[in-house]
């Protein structure tokens, strides 16, 4: 059990797959890294070496479970509350595409026809804020937007603050405390 204000939560985004580097709403399809991708994620495994994590977690998408197995980390447990937020009718299609016909279409202020609320999305995140606060440090290896709600919510925000916290892929940003107070200890790194 963590001593409290000593917990961190380090959070790394899968790499590249054909569909992030073009910008597409990818949730469900299962989509492999690129070979640039694939690159990325093997160079995370020297920052991530002497790192003694306690709990090790992963979406269950291939990309996310790939860039976990070569960050070093073949054995992350699969923890399907960090699967990425579920876009419905939107999946496969860009934001440009999709304001064509919804103007202003945002993901953290519109809904997604068929896919999950901001508020779904913040339930299944806030369980894994409670799992990573039983542990001292924790890594997860996650998507985009799911990983900008866990932000949201470690810090204690509506889901729809993640917007604020832009993230690239194959990226390690940790979250942890100042006192009793959660906050960003580095980010998009």
């Amino acid at each position: 059990m963590s001593s409290g204000t000593h917990r961190e939560l380090w959070i790394v985004r899968h790499g590249e797959t054909e569909w992030s580097r073009d910008g597409r709403h990818t949730s469900t399809t299962d989509l492999p890294l690129t070979d640039v991708g694939e690159e990325a994620a093997r160079s995370l495994a020297p920052r991530l070496a002497d790192v003694a994590f306690d709990l090790v977690l992963t979406s269950p998408r291939q990309r996310a479970r790939r860039t976990a197995e070569l960050a070093g980390f073949p054995d992350a447990q699969v923890d399907d509350d960090l699967a990425e937020w579920a876009y419905g009718d939107y999946e496969g299609i860009t934001t440009d595409e999709i304001r064509e016909t919804v103007p202003g279409w945002s993901v953290w202020t519109h809904p997604s026809p068929g896919g999950e609320t901001a508020e779904e999305v913040s339930a299944r995140l806030d369980r894994v804020v409670e799992r990573a606060q039983d542990h001292d440090r924790t890594i997860v290896f996650a998507h985009g937007h799911s990983l900008r709600v866990l932000t949201a919510r470690w810090l204690e925000q509506p889901a729809e603050e993640g917007r604020f916290f832009k993230l690239d892929t194959s990226t390690v940003s940790v979250l942890g405390f100042e006192r009793e107070t959660p906050v960003l200890l580095k980010w998009n790194h």
